[in-house]
């Protein structure tokens, strides 16, 4: 038997495939859109959609890694879903921001994050339309096309713009849209672009200055809350908790906690 490969060498395997993947689904999706895209199914509600686009793009992503690391796991939002046995699990989000995708809208991404024994180690996030790749490895910073950044110091906080999106359940928009409007007054504004991932980049990228969301999946999250811890912003859930389908919350340092706190005096963790 081969001696298993250090740490280090694991993260840049894992990292150069998810960067490899992410690029290839990404020019997919770009490139590949038919003019007369329609939706393929729905999920938990009329609105919650997915075109043959998602499913062509998981398919390329999942192929892609189990023909390179065939014992690996994978959870995949269109339904791949396999233990693996290596201790390494891929979350992805073949295409986050499928609704706009759907209408021609630019805020659409590809979310690929690996995992090593249940902590996230890799992170990277295609958004094709920008031309932007970026990606985290756990402790090693945070990359925009292969350059290091950081999100930057936070304004007052009536200064600062905060992102959030809305459930697809017409009774968790209700609560989500009571809570925005309680949070408004508070901040500069408010901003939905309607994809998690970018949401979470954004705030890396200083675009944002907070964001949080209920009702997230790990494929939603998992990649970007790296990219955003990776570049000095600040994530969790609830006070105390990560980041879950309960809450999401990420912003930059001097904001987060009063964010953070808003969020729980609102009940923004409950339908």
């Amino acid at each position: 038997m081969g001696a298993s490969p250090e740490p280090h060498d694991l993260t840049a395997e894992l990292l150069d495939l998810a960067l490899e993947a992410a690029r290839r689904a990404g020019a997919l999706l770009r490139d590949g859109r038919p003019a007369d895209l329609g939706v393929a199914a729905t999920k938990s509600s009329p609105v919650d959609v997915v075109t043959e686009m998602d499913l062509a793009a998981e398919k390329l992503i999942t192929e892609l890694i189990t023909a390179r690391r065939p014992d690996d796991g994978v959870l995949g939002e269109e339904g791949a879903d396999s233990a693996g046995s290596s201790g390494v699990r891929w979350v992805i989000d073949p295409l986050d921001g499928t609704v706009n995708y759907l209408y021609g809208l630019p805020t659409w991404c590809v979310s690929i994050a690996a995992e090593l024994h249940g902590e996230t180690v890799v992170g990277v996030v295609e958004a094709a339309p920008r031309g932007e790749t970026l990606h985290a490895v756990r402790g090693a910073g945070a990359f925009l096309n292969g350059r290091q950044f950081q999100c930057g110091a936070a304004p007052e906080t009536g200064q600062a713009l905060v992102g959030t999106g809305f459930g697809y359940l017409r009774e968790r928009r209700v609560q989500q849209a009571a809570v925005a409007a309680a949070l408004i007054p508070r901040f500069r504004d408010i901003r939905r672009a309607g994809s998690g991932a970018i949401d979470l980049c954004d705030v890396a990228l200083g675009r944002l200055d907070g964001y949080y969301e209920r009702g997230l999946h790990p494929w939603d999250h998992a990649a970007g809350v790296l990219i955003a811890t990776e570049a000095g912003a600040l994530t969790g859930g609830r006070p105390g908790e990560p980041a879950s389908g309960e809450l999401t919350v990420a912003a930059k340092p001097g904001l987060f906690e009063p964010l953070q706190q808003a969020l729980e005096q609102l009940g923004a963790w409950h339908d």
